[in-house]
């Protein structure tokens, strides 16, 4: 029962106690609810004796696939017949079965040395796993993760000479957002919408397609700008009008969410899912000086593009002038043999941290193995100019698509910067021919059958379809994947009632 209180005691009028009123507050009775018990412990000597097998039957496979397995992105569903890989030579896959796979897109646009690992990053790897498999960044400090920065600061111009060491894309793009939050004091990042920069809940928030909406729920600062190639609609008839007309919009976009709030402008260098968009002629660098006249940052998503892919090491080296204030990359760093990524900072930014917290961390950054993987996959791109050979192909690349886009109706263009292309697909009526979220029409059903019918494996995300093999894939290799997808167009083509039956 409430404890009564004399009167007066909190403001009110004359003396005396009222039981009941005004006393100590008596809550309602807590009554814990009753456990649902279940059982969790695990008899460890009844673990099946099958993982000390050593093969297991296509049957065993498929069994704990469809037992266990669960998909990413897309429903389960859709990957219960995906290839059961088994082998990989040079761009070349090879499921139990034993046919042969051309690896057309770098599988996620990382495979970029192929299958065939050099034996310097065997050696690498194994060394440092048996000498020293494990170090906590927060730590302690190895010789790999110096010589790895120290590499780094030399293949990136200017001042960008500060590097952490992720291990994704997705993390590096995280990290980078934190990192110019922190610097510049302020919250909103500017994305455009035909872009992707990661999973998370931070970088799908900044990405711009589709897979945003499973997560910007919740995320906040992230201001959307429409790209210089919008889906319907041109900024002007020609590039430079289209550039001039997009750089006043972002401008009006700038001084409208206002520059004191705006900590960057985060944009890939090539957009890569999104249809390999290379940005019109002087957009890139109207950017970069509407970022200096503001005082914001810009980073460049190289997650992609970098070290190699477009024929350049960077792909912000197409944009002649422009010098993010950072970068990210991943993918092509370490050739996905191992998960790493990189954020480099230019000098300001690097010099801000030596005495303020980053506030950004991870168990793996900067994982020595990693590390020695990724340094010797470096050094083996320079040594065997595998960024040359990748422009060296960009007319190859161009020629085959022409050549598409010509006896194709289904086809309407494409585009190709090194070894980075994309042809873009369209129905009877000239329209894409689904849209990137889907669902796929039976014409593209039939169309993604005829490309692994055909030995095409790798992403194929319509209206797009990506043409991304490894850079170490030779001229005769290129024009043979170019055949095989030549092949399968004819199916659409036919499916989409654009060619005789």
């Amino acid at each position: 029962r409430q404890r009564a209180v004399r009167r007066g005691g909190g403001g009110g009028g004359g003396g005396g106690r009222v039981p009941g009123v005004n006393g100590h507050f008596v809550p309602d009775p807590f009554v814990a609810p009753a456990l649902a018990a279940k059982e969790n412990a695990v008899e460890l000597s009844g673990i099946s004796r099958a993982h000390w097998e050593a093969t297991w039957s296509d049957a065993e496979v498929r069994g704990a696939q469809a037992a266990h397995v669960v998909g990413t992105w897309g429903a389960t569903g859709a990957i219960a017949e995906a290839p059961l890989l088994e082998r990989g030579e040079g761009v070349y896959l090879y499921d139990r079965a034993g046919k042969q796979y051309l690896d057309w897109t770098s599988q996620a646009i990382c495979t970029n040395l192929g299958y065939d690992v050099p034996a310097a990053v065997v050696e690498a790897v194994t060394a440092q796993l048996v000498k020293l498999p494990m170090v906590y960044g927060g730590l302690g400090v190895t010789e790999i993760r110096c010589r790895m920065a120290a590499l780094l600061a030399e293949l990136l111009p200017g001042d960008i000479e500060g590097f952490i060491f992720p291990s994704s894309g997705n993390e590096a793009n995280e990290a980078a957002v934190r990192i110019a939050r922190r610097y510049t004091g302020k919250h909103k990042i500017l994305t455009q919408y035909r872009s992707y920069h990661g999973g998370s809940a931070t970088t799908l928030a900044a990405t711009g397609d589709f897979r945003r909406w499973f997560a910007e729920v919740g995320a906040t600062g992230f201001v959307k700008m429409f790209n210089p190639t919008p889906f319907k609609f041109q900024w002007g008839e020609d590039e430079a009008a289209a550039t001039a007309t997009a750089l006043a919009a972002l401008e009006e976009q700038i001084l409208l969410e206002g520059p004191n709030e705006i900590a960057a402008v985060m944009l890939e260098s090539v957009v890569g899912a999104g249809g390999v968009l290379v940005a019109p002629e002087g957009y890139m660098q109207g950017v970069r000086a509407l970022c200096d006249k503001y005082d914001i940052l810009l980073v460049a998503d190289e997650v992609m593009v970098g070290f190699g892919r477009t024929g350049k090491f960077w792909g912000f080296q197409h944009y002649p002038g422009v010098l993010p204030d950072l970068v990210t990359s991943a993918k092509g760093l370490s050739a996905a043999y191992l998960p790493l990524s990189v954020v480099g900072m230019r000098r300001p930014i690097k010099e801000f941290f030596e005495t303020t917290p980053l506030g950004w961390g991870a168990t793996y950054q900067a994982h020595p193995v990693a590390l020695a993987c990724a340094y010797e996959c470096v050094k083996h791109v320079l040594d065997n100019d595998i960024v040359q050979h990748a422009a060296a192909l960009q007319p190859v690349m161009e020629q085959e698509i022409a050549a598409i886009v010509a006896k194709h109706p289904s086809v309407r263009q494409g585009r190709a910067l090194g070894l980075f292309g994309c042809l873009d697909l369209v129905d009877r009526h000239g329209h894409y021919v689904q849209p990137l979220q889907g669902p796929s029409p039976e014409p593209v059903l039939k169309f993604r059958q005829a490309l692994a019918e055909n030995g095409i494996y790798g992403l194929v995300r319509p209206p797009y379809i990506h043409c991304a093999p490894p850079l170490v894939i030779n001229e005769h290799e290129l024009r043979d994947g170019f055949a095989r997808v030549d092949k399968a167009l004819d199916v659409l083509d036919r499916e989409l009632g654009l060619a005789p039956p």
